[in-house]
């Protein structure tokens, strides 16, 4: 009988033994996760300001063309007139 107890004993032990606790790795895993997280959504932001300021200037390069095409336009438009008159001027 003795036998069995102290085998009883020493499974009870290893199977204590065997519990440990996780929770320090655990919190590890958990920093980490964090910490990709943040880093994702950190490189995220940047990606989009990167973007936001591409879009700027493509808007800004619109807009000069097409001040640049409306010059051109007035232009354009006053040699039809300086060659009208001088059409109906006879020259």
């Amino acid at each position: 009988m003795k036998k069995i107890a102290l085998a009883a004993v020493a499974v009870l032990g290893l199977g204590l033994a065997a519990c440990q606790d996780n929770a320090p790795d655990n919190n590890v895993s958990t920093e980490n996760t964090i910490e990709t997280e943040a880093a994702a959504d950190t490189n995220a932001a940047i990606d989009g300001t990167e973007n936001l300021g591409a879009a700027a200037d493509n808007a800004l390069d619109a807009a000069g063309n097409s001040l640049s095409n409306a010059g051109n336009a007035v232009s354009d438009a006053a040699a039809d007139v300086a060659n009208g008159q001088d059409n109906v001027a006879g020259r």
